[in-house]
């Protein structure tokens, strides 16, 4: 099957193959057969990201740092939807069945078209064809007070300051907890994404820490944030020395998590 997408949708494609790939190896850390399946079925040029290793590392990384929280909460909060802001072809959905009431979905309709041809998601999974910045979303979402757990990976990077507050100002559900991927400003300046060179994907925006992100977001407070180092260290135990340096452990990329206090 032929995709053709350029600029940041274009960087699920290279997400996917980082997890089919980790999948396929002797020892996966992680096990994505979804991806593995989806991979076979592309007619995509993927010798850019197989040559991208830091892409890739960081890519497994973080799905071993989000499932593990994902996880987590799930399973102490029974009562819970999920809404997957810029979802891609992501398939935690799948990894945690059973676990949540609702998962939502929600990408650009490019991207919602992309992934309608790999799954079907009628119920208790939904896609939604929007932006997040589109506050129309919240009227796709069944909610009768449950928890919201919601989830932004891969996304802030390539955003500006006034999109993200953008974003958060349309979750506005009571009990909603944000999980959210956050880069260091000096690797936003300092790096380019070989795998996906020729597209338009930049990064454009990163913030030192989850305390940082509180201060622009008035109605959301810090509870705690898990540096990607974590997810390294089951990758590259030099991690477990490298990862108590400061310096690599502020500029990895964190996962923050802040709770909505409407």
């Amino acid at each position: 099957m032929k995709i053709n997408v350029k600029g940041v949708p274009e960087t699920m494609i290279q997400t996917l193959y980082a997890r089919a790939k980790e999948t396929s190896k002797e020892n996966p850390k992680i096990k994505d057969e979804m991806a593995v399946s989806i991979v076979k079925q592309l007619d995509y040029d993927f010798s850019n990201a197989d040559q991208d290793r830091t892409m890739s590392l960081g890519v497994i990384a973080r799905t071993i740092v989000l499932d593990k929280m994902v996880e987590e909460y799930l399973n102490t909060h029974k009562d819970t939807i999920v809404i997957n802001i810029a979802c891609g072809l992501d398939t935690r959905c799948y990894r945690m069945k059973g676990k949540y009431v609702r998962w939502y979905n929600l990408d650009l309709p490019e991207t919602i078209n992309i992934r309608k041809q790999f799954f079907k998601e009628t119920g208790p999974i939904y896609q939604i064809a929007k932006s997040a910045m589109d506050e129309s979303y919240r009227d796709d979402i069944q909610y009768h007070g449950e928890n919201i757990l919601v989830i932004i990976e891969g996304l802030t990077m390539y955003l500006s300051e006034n999109d993200i507050k953008k974003i958060f100002s349309i979750i506005t559900f009571k009990n909603s907890t944000v999980m959210v991927e956050v880069m260091f400003p000096f690797v936003v300046k300092h790096t380019k994404e070989k795998s996906v060179e020729g597209s338009h994907a930049k990064f454009t925006w990163g913030i030192k820490n989850g305390k940082e992100l509180e201060k622009l977001l008035p109605t959301f407070s810090f509870l705690t944030e898990v540096s990607l180092v974590e997810g390294m260290k089951k990758l590259m135990p030099i991690y477990h020395v490298l990862g108590k340096i400061p310096f690599v452990y502020n500029i990895s990329n964190k996962i923050v998590v802040l709770n909505n206090h409407n």
